[in-house]
């Protein structure tokens, strides 16, 4: 697998698309502090981390629904394999005018591009969530 975060992004996208509760991931640091942020601000329940059926490590993770639509309405990889995106702290735009945010890699950890411009450090771009 050449794209690990978009491999767990599509799906968690395809799995509110279905309408499932919960959807298995491979394990990995990033994977899980990419879904602390998200379990943070709120766009998905949480996660746990268990054994697959395969017998490697993987990740079960807890969608969240509101009225019955998925609170995640848009997902989108901005950095890829093919295209890394790094941008400094000033340079990190908002997600629909602050509605979304998007998810930084940075020296410090990977956070929302709000915790990056108020820790003033810049990263790679990893994606925007709406």
């Amino acid at each position: 697998m050449n794209d690990p975060i978009g491999d767990m992004l599509t799906r968690i996208r395809n799995s509110q698309m279905r309408g499932k509760s919960t959807v298995m991931t491979p394990a990995s640091k990033l994977r899980a502090r990419v879904l602390d942020v998200l379990a943070d601000e709120g766009y998905i329940r949480g996660y746990e981390s268990t054994t697959g059926n395969d017998g490697h490590p993987a990740i079960e993770i807890s969608l969240k629904y509101y009225e019955g639509e998925p609170v995640i309405r848009e997902v989108k990889r901005v950095s890829k394999p093919g295209r890394r995106v790094y941008l400094g702290a000033n340079d990190i735009p908002q997600v629909r005018q602050g509605l979304g945010v998007s998810i930084v890699s940075t020296s410090k950890g990977v956070m929302t591009d709000a915790n990056a411009r108020a820790a003033n450090v810049g990263g790679e771009v990893l994606c925007t969530v709406f």
